[in-house]
């Protein structure tokens, strides 16, 4: 990953650019809050913005695009589909109901929330013929561990362009990355902070005193350095544009390596393999 500015990209395999640097709105509040959150980010010169059908805020979401004075195609949007909705027919009605309440005809990134066992095939195959008409600019999932991508590779006729998953440095899952990496799945973290974890964890403490910057942009610098599209989440306009002002500095690979040794295999969030919902 070539790390720039906030408007740098990756490129993912089916050549489409991916701002590796982006807003999530994971519990962020349908209406204003939303619409503030957004709009703070695009403002502060954000260019990818990530919801999802489930976290009922895509309304708001589409109402701050609408509004901004920046041009749709060039913000990168993302949401996913719920696991209620998982299925051929199922999922090709859920898109089209988050496309009208995100007020646009198009996404560039539409991905499988979780692993629903017996459905992400069928799932997947109602991804590609959107992808196939033109509907989105890429596919991909989340939350998928290895043998879940496995098993979708035997009958996809495209493979996942992202898998979005659960990174910090208590979950790096190196294996996972290396996974990805060898078939061009492009990498991409929630919950990058450890849901404000991250801030009491001595090294990151230690480590960020020495670059001058805070824990959380010594980490999501360090997401980028790993080669993982970040999207942290917040409300507040001043931590929005701080969280964007991690291309000043650059964190050595020994101290990338120190960061990544904290892994302890521990999750925030629910486990791929075991969730029930």
């Amino acid at each position: 990953m070539n790390i720039t500015d906030i408007n740098g990209t990756v490129q993912l395999a089916n050549g489409v650019q991916m701002p590796y640097f982006g807003l999530g709105v994971f519990k962020t509040k349908e209406g204003q809050e939303v619409i503030d959150s957004v709009t703070y980010a695009l403002d502060a010169g954000y260019r990818h913005i990530d919801t999802a059908a489930i976290y009922g805020n895509e309304e708001g979401v589409g109402m701050a695009i609408e509004k901004n004075a920046t041009d749709r195609k060039d913000i990168f949007l993302t949401t996913k589909v719920w696991n209620a909705d998982q299925g051929y027919d199922s999922t090709l009605k859920a898109f089209d109901a988050s496309l009208a309440k995100l007020k646009t005809d198009y996404l560039d990134l539409y991905l499988i929330h979780w692993p629903v066992k017996g459905k992400y095939k069928e799932t997947w195959r109602a991804l590609e013929q959107l992808y196939a008409d033109g509907r989105v600019k890429a596919i991909g999932v989340s939350n998928f561990l290895q043998h879940h991508l496995e098993d979708l590779f035997q009958t996809a006729k495209v493979i996942p362009m992202v898998d979005q998953l659960e990174f910090h440095p208590y979950l790096v899952q190196q294996p996972l990355l290396d996974f990805c990496q060898q078939h061009q799945v492009q990498y991409e973290a929630w919950s990058p902070l450890m849901q404000g974890k991250a801030f009491e964890v001595p090294l990151l403490k230690e480590l960020a005193a020495k670059y001058n910057v805070s824990v959380a942009q010594l980490v999501l610098r360090w997401d980028l350095q790993k080669g993982v599209v970040t999207i942290p989440k917040s409300i507040r306009n001043e931590r929005v544009i701080s969280n964007a002002d991690i291309f000043h500095f650059k964190i050595s690979e020994e101290d990338v390596q120190r960061i990544a040794a904290l892994d302890r295999g521990e999750r925030v969030g629910p486990d791929p393999d075991n969730f029930d919902f």
